[in-house]
């Protein structure tokens, strides 16, 4: 087995804000799998967020490059990459290997239901009241619009893009960026305008007000969830989970994830970091086990991968298998 790792920037169409901070990129690292004229490719963002750098992922990679073309399994992956970016990038790869190898699809071979179109969130990136209630119109078309929250003037926000998009269903994320002393109000701002669900409100190590705060609408665990080993600590402040594949370190342990949330009676909400749809393509899998679908990194994007996954709008289709899987 030869492997390749390569980094790459995606200029995004404009700015996006977060609570955090901006971006002007999405910054990735892909790995291709070539193995007896079959290949592979796989996608992960590395995210400062979770202290990992482009270079630290690539290193990570490289470090265990004799493992990889020695042959290395999925479920072997576990004990050579951290449970990130870098085993996300080369989990995907080896799924698209052995659909290419096999002749069968990811979905099959991993047990899942066959995709179908499905609805994704829309994003609108953080910026001033007036600004986002203009983002707001510009996208009242799309069914589902998530926003980006997490500052100062945030009920004005929200009142503006509602009355901007009076048709849409609305979703928040506030990355962490509210305080135990306002969620109380927030979150009631929030129902006011009819929004289903809140991700992260509060920081993730600081959300035991979680457990007692009276709210109207979902509240998701983004940076607060991880793989199973974080699963169980959000039981009674969580009614949802997010899962993204470069949090759980790939699509088989994110299928694990989903199943055991089930299990938990949580929602599960099927997430993104920005990226192309080579990255959106394996997450879009879980997206039948999924109240809420938000993979529109390439909607953000100046332009993506050739070929991508095609969006009728919001609606997004199954990834070509020409792209993966």
């Amino acid at each position: 087995m030869l492997l390749n790792i390569a980094e790459e920037r995606w200029p995004i169409a404009g700015t996006f804000t977060i609570s955090r901070g901006s971006k002007t990129e999405a910054h990735v690292v892909t790995v291709r799998l070539e193995d007896a004229g079959h290949v592979g490719h796989g996608e992960c963002v590395p995210y400062p967020r979770y202290e990992e750098t482009v270079p630290q992922v690539m290193s990570a990679l490289e470090a265990v490059r004799g493992r990889i073309e020695a042959g290395v399994t999925r479920d072997e992956l576990a004990s050579i990459l951290s449970p990130h970016a870098a085993r996300n990038a080369l989990d995907c790869a080896l799924w698209d290997l052995a659909a290419k190898t096999s002749g069968r699809p990811v979905w099959q071979l991993a047990g899942l239901p066959a995709p179908k179109s499905a609805v994704t969130a829309y994003t609108l990136s953080l910026d001033a009241p007036e600004a986002m209630g203009e983002a707001a119109a510009r996208a009242a078309g799309r069914p589902l619009l998530k926003l980006k929250l997490g500052r100062e003037g945030d009920a004005d926000r929200l009142k503006l893009i509602r009355r901007n998009a009076p048709s849409s269903r609305l979703i928040v994320d506030a990355n962490e960026g509210w305080t135990p002393d306002n969620l109380a109000a927030m979150l009631s701002a929030c129902a006011d305008v009819g929004v289903e669900l809140v991700e992260q409100p509060l920081p993730a190590g600081n959300d035991e007000a979680l457990r007692t705060v009276s709210r109207a609408v979902t509240v998701c665990a983004d940076e607060s969830a991880h793989g199973l080993d974080t699963l169980d600590q959000l039981i009674g402040k969580y009614d949802a989970i997010n899962i993204k594949l470069d949090k759980t370190g790939g699509l088989t342990p994110a299928i694990a994830l989903a199943r055991a949330a089930r299990e938990r009676d949580l929602d599960i909400m099927v997430g993104c970091m920005l990226a192309t749809s080579l990255a959106m393509a394996p997450a879009f899998l879980l997206s039948p086990l999924a109240e809420v679908i938000d993979l529109d990194g390439p909607l953000l994007l100046k332009q993506d991968r050739v070929p991508g996954i095609r969006f009728d709008g919001s609606l997004m289709q199954p990834p070509p298998p020409d792209l993966w899987g």
